[in-house]
């Protein structure tokens, strides 16, 4: 169908599907960490300002949230149409996480549900505050059960293969494989980060654009606080995922750094270009330093990509995945430390325009480094569904109406994001912050308006 092999096309829509939904996946998961901070911040302190944050972002993160079921439920219809050779190999074995998927959506809906129409109706505000936690927890919960079927998919265990099926099989083993302690940790704390990094990114566009209030000023104290330390913790999941990799899956790690041959001491090729006899070229070399990333020591043996059969290689131009995510990571965190560190310095000014355009890059920036990140994670899985027992092509379905559902599911999509932007354009156009805290808080917005820059 449309001239193309099925395979290919049953790869284009899963990737546009996962790309799609990671948008509202990754804000599924980051953005009620926010609104919970931002709530107690503003019980703890008595301040409006933050009260009124939690508020709107929680409108629009139903938006969010609403658009995210529909993707979610996408995936899990494409892994039967799509992928039948790979659940049927494989469907006994994951089939646990998928249902705690779903549970843990469903604990996060009704308690978002809740949380969303019980402002003020408690006589101490901590109690409403509480009803964030289970909503957190459903997200987070939610991203850590998805995650381990991918995890799995990396490094399948908790099985037994006879005449080319899986017997025996331990769910809890295979969910706790090796992948799963540092995908789950990469996957959670750059959800949180880029959650933090979107919401500094609006405060920060405001600002310039609108010249923002004191509430706008919090708004963006508070998120790049938080992208500051999740953007810390990111850095530590990526150096963990590596040392993982270089044990686990070198092969990805060889591509992704076009590390062709294995030696001692080994360089990090950062971009560059590779000529006709896969020598690099133009590029950044820090000595030793894939060596240190691999195992934690410079002078360490880490294994080129010659060790691997040609057949099971994954393409070398992942190799751009990974350095634009690796220094988009390093921008977000160089940033928000210098605004922390005008904000804390007495003569330093953390709103300056060429800042924070700098800040109001972040949001986009960060959700392009989650994309980069998962192409990185499953073509540098190539040639492999399930590695080490069946490939891409074999888990492929053989349907040729695949080009139909393909255009289908774009159009679906198109629909999803048109009227997810047009809604949220609806809930807040016209309606400021500093309208809202005029109505529910007189005096705070009078305070508000004094602090505009």
């Amino acid at each position: 169908m449309f001239g193309f092999e099925t395979v290919e096309v049953s790869r284009a829509l899963t990737a546009m599907t996962l790309l799609f939904h990671a948008i509202f996946a990754t804000l599924g998961v980051g953005v009620p960490v926010l609104v919970s901070i931002a709530e107690f911040i503003g019980i703890k302190r008595k301040d409006p300002h933050y009260t009124l944050l939690a508020r709107r972002w929680t409108r629009g993160y139903t938006i969010t949230v609403a658009v995210g079921v529909v993707t979610g439920t996408a995936i899990g219809l494409q892994l039967s149409l799509i992928w039948p050779s790979f659940m049927r190999l494989a469907g006994n074995v994951i089939a646990l996480p998928l249902f705690m998927e779903t549970f843990a959506f469903f604990f996060e809906a009704i308690f978002l549900g809740i949380y969303l129409y019980t402002w003020d109706r408690f006589k101490k505000p901590i109690y409403h505050w509480l009803l964030s936690i289970p909503v957190v927890i459903g997200g987070t919960m939610s991203a850590f059960f998805i995650t381990t079927v991918n995890s799995f998919m990396n490094t399948p265990q908790g099985f037994e293969l006879e005449e080319g099926r899986f017997t025996s099989v331990d769910p809890l083993a295979a969910m706790f494989n090796p992948a799963t302690p540092t995908k789950v940790f990469h996957v959670i704390s750059s959800s949180y980060l880029t959650a933090a990094a979107v919401l500094a990114g609006i405060a920060a566009f405001i600002i310039l654009i609108k010249k923002g209030s004191l509430y706008h000023k919090k708004a963006l104290k508070l998120t790049m606080t938080a992208t500051f330390i999740f953007a810390m913790l990111t850095a530590l999941a990526g150096d963990l995922s590596a040392k993982f990799l270089a044990e686990h899956q070198p092969e990805k790690l060889a591509a992704g750094e076009w590390h062709f041959e294995s030696e001692e001491g080994a360089d990090l090729v950062v971009f560059g270009t590779l000529n006709e006899n896969n020598e690099v070229e133009n590029a950044i070399r820090i000595p030793n330093a894939l060596s240190f990333l691999a195992h934690g020591d410079f002078n360490a043996e880490v294994e080129g990509l010659e060790e691997t059969p040609e057949n099971e290689r994954p393409p070398l131009w992942i190799h751009y995945m990974f350095d634009l995510m690796v220094s988009i990571g390093f921008y977000t965190l160089g940033i928000s430390l210098l605004f922390l560190v005008l904000w804390k310095w007495k003569k330093g000014n953390p709103f300056h325009p060429i800042l924070l355009w700098g800040v109001a890059a972040t949001g986009p920036l960060t959700m392009l480094a989650i994309e980069f990140g998962w192409i990185y994670a499953e073509v540098g899985r190539q040639p492999w569904i399930l590695r080490g027992f069946m490939t891409v092509a074999e888990g492929s379905t053989t349907s040729p109406y695949i080009g139909w559902m393909f255009a289908l599911f774009a159009a679906v999509y198109l629909v999803l994001a048109v009227g997810c932007l047009l809604t949220l354009r609806k809930i807040f156009k016209g309606k400021p912050a500093e309208l809202e805290l005029e109505h529910r808080f007189p005096n705070t917005a009078a305070a508000s308006r004094e602090g505009q820059s």
